[in-house]
C-alpha cells in the first residue's frame, strides 16, 4: 500500500499558535464552515457542564460510518487542531478542480462518495480552556475547581472536565471494575470516573452520538505514546488487529494489546457493538505535548485517518 500524504493547501485556516482554546476552535470552524459549507455540516450534539456547544462535523456521502473524536482530555487539547486539519485537507481536497486536481484531490473526492466522517475535534471544551487558562473568575465550580487541583493555580495537568470527572473513565464497559482499580473516589484532576458511568453531558452526547450513527470504526485521539491500543477483552473482530498493524506502518505507531484498562470510550464502542475501535496516542513527550511538534504530528494522524478511511 502506498504511504499517505498530507496535502498542502497555500494558505491554512487551522492554525494553532501558543495556546488552543475554545474560542480558537470556533473562530476556525466557523472560516472552515464559511469556506467549505457545501461540503461540511455542523451540528451540536449537546453541551458541555459550563455550556459549550459540542460540534459534531460531518463530510462525506459513503454508507460507510467512520467516527473521531478528540481533545476528550483537557491537557491533551492539541488533538483537537489535529483532527480539524485533516477536517480541512479533506474538505479542500474535495473542491480541487482543473489545474489543481491532483491524486491527493482524486483521493478525497473517492473518500466522499464512498464514506462519511463524523468527527467531534473537542469533547471537552471546558477542560481545554481550564487546563490552557486556568479558572475562569466567573466560573461557578471555581471554588471546587481549586480544591480538586489541590489549591494549586496551575492547571497545565488538568484531564478531567469541569466537575473533577474523566471523561474516558465515564463508559459502562467493566466501569466498575475501572473505578476499584483506580481508587480514587472523588472529582480529581484525572482518573476519577464519577458516582456511575455516563453521569456528564459530554460523555452522555458521545455515546447517544455513536448509538444513534452506528459507526464501522473509530478513532479517539489522545497523547502521548505513539501507541495504538486495538482490542478490549476479546470482544473485538478478527479484523482489528490486521487494522491496527496497517495503522501503525504508515504512522510508525506501535500496535498493542492493552490489559488493565477499562470504561474508555473505544472499550465501550468495542464491548457494545464488536466493531474495530482504536484509541490514538499521538506524539511523544509530556502532557501537554509542544506546538513544535504539531506539524509532525499531523502527517502521522493524517496517514491513519487517511488508512481508515481506505478501509
Amino acid at each position: 500500500m502506498m504511504e499517505k500524504t498530507a496535502s498542502q493547501p497555500p494558505e491554512r485556516i487551522v492554525q494553532v499558535g501558543t495556546a488552543y482554546q475554545f474560542k480558537d476552535y470556533s473562530v476556525q470552524l466557523n472560516q472552515l464552515l464559511d469556506l467549505y459549507g457545501d461540503v461540511i455540516s455542523c451540528t451540536s450534539i449537546g453541551s458541555s457542564v459550563l455550556g459549550k456547544p459540542l460540534w459534531c462535523l460531518k463530510i462525506g456521502r459513503g454508507p460507510r460510518k467512520v467516527h473521531v473524536n478528540a481533545a476528550v482530555h483537557a491537557n491533551e487539547w492539541i488533538t483537537a487542531p489535529l483532527l480539524l486539519r485533516f477536517i480541512e485537507a479533506f474538505a479542500a481536497g474535495c473542491k480541487q478542480r482543473g489545474a489543481q486536481e491532483n491524486e491527493s484531490s482524486l483521493e478525497c473526492r473517492r473518500w466522499f462518495d464512498n464514506t462519511t466522517l463524523i468527527a467531534v475535534p473537542m469533547v471537552n471544551p471546558d477542560g481545554v480552556d481550564l487546563s490552557q487558562g486556568g479558572i475562569d473568575p466567573a466560573c461557578s465550580w471555581a471554588e471546587e475547581l481549586l480544591k480538586w487541583n489541590g489549591n494549586h493555580s496551575d492547571f497545565s495537568k488538568w484531564k478531567a472536565n469541569a466537575r473533577g470527572i474523566d471523561l474516558n473513565d465515564q463508559f459502562p464497559a467493566y466501569w466498575e471494575e475501572e473505578q476499584s482499580r483506580r481508587g480514587i473516589t472523588e472529582p480529581a484532576p484525572q482518573d476519577y470516573g464519577g458516582t456511575a458511568p455516563l453521569t456528564e453531558p459530554e460523555a452522555i452526547a458521545l455515546a447517544e452520538l455513536t448509538s444513534r450513527e452506528q459507526f464501522d470504526y473509530v478513532l479517539s485521539l489522545h497523547t502521548q505514546g505513539r501507541e495504538i491500543y486495538w482490542n478490549y477483552r476479546e470482544y473485538e473482530p478478527e479484523i482489528a488487529e490486521q487494522l491496527a498493524l496497517r495503522l501503525a506502518k504508515v504512522s510508525g505507531y506501535r500496535a498493542v494489546k492493552l490489559g488493565g484498562s477499562d470504561a474508555g470510550y473505544k472499550d465501550w464502542f468495542i464491548y457494545r457493538f464488536g466493531r474495530p475501535g482504536f484509541t490514538i496516542e499521538v506524539g511523544e513527550g509530556v502532557n501537554p505535548l509542544p506546538v513544535s511538534d504539531f506539524d509532525e504530528m499531523y502527517g502521522q494522524i493524517y496517514a491513519i485517518i487517511a488508512s481508515i478511511m481506505d478501509s
